[in-house]
């Protein structure tokens, strides 16, 4: 898909679950989610289920590796599951730590943009800790525009945190309606 020096932005694969899991994990642990209960986190099995289900349903889930190692990851899951939002998707990125700064997200991001834009997607939601200064500048660089903010949703390190909402539009956006549904489901 998109490449930068060693890093490949690719599909994930089943053999990157472990590698997926780790990085998610060590987020949870020390990042802006810090303070989520470990035992809630996803555990193989289970990552391994929702990356198949996204799949399936032709939502990306994409993969930046670095040779052979994983170095970080991105997905889409629908915005709401009502039919009416079917063209909307909220994204998740998640880079190791030893690969912050060095470009990772920006490339999980084009690779996740482009991905979602081919799959017919019209709209992409994100949510960013208000304190992410880094993600928040990534999404912005992007074309995302910051359409909400929801405050003290997040209670982490002793003190209540905000939540920034952001949106951006895919292909041809809002300005076109979508394609009919194929004859099989009318």
């Amino acid at each position: 898909m998109e490449q930068n020096k060693t890093i490949v932005i690719r599909p994930s694969r089943e053999a990157d679950v472990d590698a997926m899991l780790a990085i998610y994990r060590r987020h949870i642990r020390r990042g802006v989610e810090d303070g989520v209960d470990d035992n809630d986190t996803p555990q193989p099995d289970d990552l391994r289920d929702r990356r198949k289900n996204l799949k399936s349903r032709r939502f990306p889930h994409v993969v930046a590796v670095d040779g052979e190692k994983v170095v970080g990851y991105a997905y889409v899951v629908l915005f709401r599951k009502r039919p009416a939002y079917r063209y909307t998707v909220k994204h998740s990125i998640y880079v190791h730590h030893d690969h912050i700064g060095q470009g990772v997200g920006s490339l999980l991001m084009r690779g996740l943009i482009d991905a979602c834009a081919a799959a017919g997607f019209r709209q992409m939601i994100g949510y960013i800790d208000a304190d992410n200064v880094a993600s928040l500048a990534l999404h912005e660089r992007f074309g995302f525009a910051r359409v909400g903010l929801l405050p003290a949703v997040a209670y982490r390190y002793g003190h209540w945190a905000d939540t920034v909402m952001v949106q951006r539009s895919l292909g041809s956006g809002s300005t076109t309606p979508p394609p009919p549904p194929p004859l099989s489901t009318r």
